[in-house]
Parts: structure tokens; sequence; C-alpha cells
């Protein structure tokens, strides 16, 4: 009897320990995560002249040029800031994009997959919706589109890749990365490509980088930019542009 009270004991005291250990590394694995800079947060702040943005905080953050063409609603990278892509929304904003950034569970878009919903209901003057993501968040993009491609025009990624058959579908898509990716899995990517529609847009970012689709400084992994962030942003919004333009 005294033998198993022991080992009760500490059995009890194994399972706490373990249970106490995950905690702490769920717990330091989730606040660990690339913060937004300064730049970021100032085009939320003060964005272009023309440019109302509308925030509600762990939500969402829209960026609303006067005459919207057509919206976007983008999944933010694992363990990146939303705030980190307010740069490059304001920018496609500034093409007559309106954006709509999403906030997701604990940086990680793969924890709320449908982050989307509702959004296109809260602009209804927008006719043509597309949907897309950094990294992580585009593999979530696509996973949404699976089950709601009939509601979007397109699809954007960004160093990303989709793990879901999209190709049988009439969906417009753009595939971007930069030539200097350090981060992106090159194999998963190309062999991706069969799961993308026939006509799908790819374009290299020469000099580009994983990280600066984000305003929030260097990935971990990732290669050496041979271009500034600011550049990057601006090519990028302009091939969102474009994908959003052609008929």
């Amino acid at each position: 009897m005294v033998y198993m009270k022991k080992t009760a004991k500490y059995l009890l005291i194994i399972a706490l320990t373990l249970v106490l250990g995950c905690s702490l590394f769920g717990w330091i694995y989730i606040g660990d995560y690339y913060h937004a800079d300064d730049a970021a947060f100032e085009a939320i702040k003060n964005p272009s002249e023309g440019i109302t943005v509308r925030e509600e905080k762990n939500s969402y953050i829209a960026f609303i040029p006067e005459d919207p063409v057509s919206g976007l609603i983008f999944y933010p990278g694992g363990k990146v800031q939303y705030e980190s892509y307010a740069p490059l929304m304001e920018a496609c904003a500034e093409k007559g994009i309106l954006t709509v950034l999403l906030h997701v569970p604990a940086n990680l878009a793969v924890l709320d997959r449908d982050a989307a919903d509702g959004y296109k209901e809260m602009f209804p003057e927008i006719a043509e919706w597309y949907i897309g993501g950094h990294s992580l968040g585009g593999v979530v993009a696509a996973m949404y589109l699976d089950d709601h491609a009939d509601e979007y025009r397109g699809l954007v990624l960004l160093a990303a890749y989709p793990t879901v058959d999209l190709s049988k579908t009439d969906l417009k898509a753009l595939s971007l990365y930069g030539s200097e990716d350090g981060v992106l899995n090159f194999e998963k990517y190309e062999a991706s490509k069969r799961n993308l529609p026939a006509d799908f847009k790819e374009a290299v970012i020469e000099g580009g980088c994983h990280a600066y689709f984000g305003s929030y400084g260097r990935q971990k992994g990732d290669g050496e930019p041979k271009i500034t962030f600011q550049e990057q942003k601006d090519e990028t919004a302009e091939l969102i542009a474009k994908l959003t333009a052609d008929a």
C-alpha cells in the first residue's frame, strides 16, 4: 500500500512537471515573434492623403481609399505582428485597393483560418475581392479560398504556396518572392505550382528578401537583401495593383 501511494505521488509530480513544462514552452513560443517597427505604426497613425484608416484593435486594420476599385483581405505571416504589413497595405490603398489587414491569434494565421469572414459584407461597395497573405499567411489564405473560391476574384501569395488544389478554379493568382529569400522552402514552392490555376502570374523581386514584405526588420535565416524595404514594398504594391487591374 505504501509503495502504491509513493508511486502515485511520483506519477502526479511527473504529470504536473510535464504540464508546467509544456505550458512554459507554449508561453515562450507564442511570446517570441517579430515586432512591427516604427514605420508600420506610422502608416497606421498618419496614412497618405486620401486614405482613411479604420481599426478595431486585435481584429483588423482597413486602409480605405477615396474611390476603391477592388478589395484585398490579407493574412499576416507566421509569428509576425500583424501591424507589420501596414505600409504594404497603405501602398496598395494608394493604388485604389481597399485593404483589410487581419489580426490572428498568437500571430499564427493557422489558428484562425476563417479570420476573413465578414469583411466583404462590411464593405458592400466593393464588387471584386482578392485574398492573400505572406508566408504562412499565404498558405492559410489559399486554404480559405478552397471553401470560398466562388466569392473571390483572386489570390495573392507573397513568399508562400498553396497546399490545397485551386487549379480548377477561375481565380486569378499572383505569386511573388524575393530573389534573396532564405526562408521560403523552394522545393515545396515549386511542387505546389500545380495547385494554382494554369494562367497564374509569377514574379521575382530582384534583390528582395522574405522579411521585406512586412516592416519588422530582418528575419532569422533570411538572405541578405540587395534592395531597400521601400523598394520591395513599392514593387509588390505595383504588381498587386496590376493583377487587380487586368481583365
